[in-house]
């Protein structure tokens, strides 16, 4: 029974990332990379500077990976993707604005 489920899972992942690979699943596992790579990013900060920080390049990664994610959703007719990654990459831009736009100020933070 076991050696079933293997064989089950080795062809769903097959079928899956060989069978089925195209430029769409290439640009999509790009874009879930790029967007993985911001809690990489944002990880690393934090360690370095000894408590939470959200730097610049996780905006970066957040809008880039996230309009990518957009595409794949909208080539992939994938109605999830679309409304979830569209309302992501308002605010990611928002937030890159606000950043660029209070350069130079101090970050606030909330106190709780």
């Amino acid at each position: 029974m076991l050696i079933q489920y293997g064989q089950a899972l080795g062809d769903y992942l097959y079928d899956v990332f060989v069978a089925k690979f195209d430029f769409w699943l290439a640009f999509g596992l790009i874009a879930q990379l790029l967007f993985t790579a911001r809690f990489l990013v944002q990880w690393i900060s934090s360690e370095r500077a000894g408590q939470s920080v959200v730097p610049m390049a996780f905006w970066f990664f957040s809008m880039g990976g996230g309009l990518m994610t957009l595409v794949y959703g909208i080539a992939k007719r994938e109605p999830v993707i679309i409304l979830g990654q569209a309302m992501a990459t308002v605010i990611y831009i928002r937030n890159i604005m606000l950043i660029v736009k209070n350069r130079g100020q101090a970050s606030k933070t909330l106190d709780r």
